[in-house]
């Protein structure tokens, strides 16, 4: 896959969803998890999409168990607490891997654009550090995904632009986004 548009996503109703169809939009992809210290997310994540969708901003949402086993649920398990919990209106994609020889195209795409650049030097970037290098010694020179939560946001020309580990503050997530719109 050379180009962003050229990907497809699983939704819970098994559509293949194009990228092709947010052609123009600033688009957030993200893993989440229902079971996370940062499933809180959500709620920052869904205010940007209430505040910037009109202005040509979307999510895409892939829930994702591969870190600890944190989103158990099924595609509708998983869609029924995010909506009840955090009133979540953006679209959410089938769950799926992000990592590994089952990834799918769009987060093998991601990875292959913005690799990962570190998770700061807050005490959540430090805890996240110590707790990886206890599973994958080598973690810090891949491009996998560390954890939940992780996003790439993609400009309107299709282009990826950054990646947000999961300890980045929210506030400079919407803040990127915001500079795209």
């Amino acid at each position: 896959m050379s180009d962003f548009y050229d990907l497809t996503v699983e939704n819970p109703q098994g559509e293949q969803i194009k990228m092709a169809d947010f052609k123009g939009k600033v688009i957030l992809v993200v893993n989440t998890a229902t079971g996370c210290g940062f499933t809180p997310h959500y709620k920052d994540i869904e205010e940007m999409y209430e505040k910037f969708h009109e202005r040509g901003f979307e999510v895409i949402d892939v829930p994702c168990n591969q870190f600890a086993g944190q989103t158990p649920g099924t595609d509708d398990e998983i869609h029924e607490f995010c909506t009840l919990k955090y009133n979540t209106k953006f679209p959410q994609m089938k769950k799926a891997d992000v990592n590994g020889e089952n990834a799918i195209p769009l987060f093998k795409y991601l990875k292959s654009k913005k690799g990962f650049e570190g998770f700061g030097k807050g005490p959540k970037g430090l805890a996240m550090s110590a707790m990886l290098k206890t599973i994958d010694k080598d973690y810090k020179n891949n491009p996998e995904i560390k954890w939940n939560f992780t996003k790439f946001l993609i400009d309107r020309k299709g282009d990826v632009v950054a990646r947000f580990e999961p300890t980045e503050k929210m506030e400079n997530v919407a803040k990127a986004v915001e500079e795209l719109l």
